[in-house]
């Protein structure tokens, strides 16, 4: 017997309807208008690729999200990209090929093997800007401005930044002589903040006191401003490049100056793929990030141009989802002419009407529904010398 549920979508697949299409539309065109006038180039990377051009310098975790899939053509394994970020470094590094710093964007729909995040899906579709070819803080600051200034033209307006620096981290560890599965078990703790398994971590691996001291008390640096003072204090035996880090952060909060900002010490999702300052936009009563970024200034090398690079992406599907809206279509309705004259009438003022950007419906013969029934606010009417624009309320 045939499938009654054949029109089914897979689990944590989605699909758009015309009236939030519209709207998605008109707030693409809106972002990459904004972004333009910052310098931001669009670029439009392939749904597929060759895996290890798609995962360089990502970590596992990007490698577990990717569907792969063998190429009938040469035998070599593809994947279904998760994640158009290391796609735009490979055409920074292999095509565009430039010295000075460049500044890109992309929309575009990535597949996930499992849901991830807020919405549940496994088919987010991605908005978001990489600038490459500056090391410095103030590009890390532009990417953060960019992020929020998305926030803004998608009306979200209750939120908070979360800022981090993974290099704390990964330098405290090194110091404390952690191996890769302890640094990997005290990442966990640390990320859900599991205080007393984090003490027992460190006790049971025998670190010392002073290493952990300091890496126990990154679940405790949180908060505004004024707590890199208590950082600096709480670090302060540890090497400089924590300290510069730290400094880093408080550049970064002053350029952005939004007070919106959150210091976490413990923020370090995207661990195995950035290098530094990270950011990530939170809004109240829901867990998962819905906009993140930072600084990932290795994953180039695999192309042969290890630039310097910051950026930020998120779901543009779920940003609307916290303010849903659609556009009303207003269409005028274009009734099937019965006389030659009229016909030939009508086809100009279809034309005329379109040119001007107006939406105009034509009726086909024999159909059923009238103009209400098709969704339009008004239909042309023949007034016996031309057709006119009448409104239907």
């Amino acid at each position: 017997m045939p499938n009654p549920n054949h029109w089914l979508l897979p689990e944590g697949v989605h699909e758009v309807l015309p009236q939030q299409a519209a709207y998605l539309e008109q707030l693409r065109r809106q972002l990459f208008d904004v972004y333009r006038t910052w310098g931001y180039e669009l670029v439009i990377p392939p749904f597929i690729e060759y895996l290890d051009s798609l995962l360089s310098g990502t970590g596992a975790d990007l490698d577990l999200q990717t569907f792969k899939l063998t190429d009938q053509l040469t035998g070599r394994l593809m994947g279904v990209r998760a994640d158009i970020t290391p796609q735009v470094a490979r055409i920074d590094a292999h095509q565009l090929k430039r010295d000075v710093p460049t500044r890109l964007c992309y929309l575009g729909t990535v597949l996930h093997t499992r849901p991830d995040g807020f919405a549940r899906t496994r088919s987010p579709l991605q908005i978001g800007a990489e600038l490459y070819g500056h090391a410095g803080v103030a590009s890390d600051a532009e990417i953060l401005s960019l992020m929020l200034e998305t926030l803004h033209i998608t009306q979200i307006k209750q939120y908070h930044i979360d800022i981090g620096h993974v290099g704390i981290y990964r330098e405290l560890v090194q110091q404390a002589q952690l191996n890769a599965e302890q640094e990997r078990q005290l990442f966990d703790a640390l990320q859900s903040k599991a205080i007393l398994d984090i003490h027992r971590l460190l006790s049971t691996w025998k670190v010392d006191k002073q290493h952990h001291d300091m890496l126990a008390q990154l679940a405790y640096l949180n908060g505004d401003l004024s707590i890199l003072d208590i950082a600096r204090e709480a670090l302060k035996s540890a090497n400089s490049k924590i300290h510069h880090a730290l400094d880093d952060i408080a550049a970064l909060a002053e350029h952005v100056q939004n007070n919106a900002l959150h210091i976490d010490l413990a923020e370090l999702r995207g661990y195995s793929y950035h290098t530094g300052l990270v950011f990530a936009a939170y809004v109240p009563g829901h867990g998962q990030a819905i906009a993140r970024g930072g600084r990932y200034d290795h994953v180039g090398e695999v192309f042969g141009r290890a630039r310097p690079a910051t950026g930020f992406s998120a779901d543009l599907i779920n940003l609307v989802s916290f303010k849903p809206q659609t556009i009303e279509r207003q269409a005028i309705f274009a009734p099937a002419p019965t006389h030659t004259e009229e016909c030939d009438k009508l086809r100009q003022a279809i034309q005329a009407l379109r040119a001007k950007g107006r939406t105009v419906i034509c009726g086909l013969p024999g159909q059923v529904g009238d103009a209400q029934a098709m969704g339009c606010q008004s239909l042309l009417s023949w007034d016996g010398q031309d057709w006119i624009v009448k409104s239907l309320h």
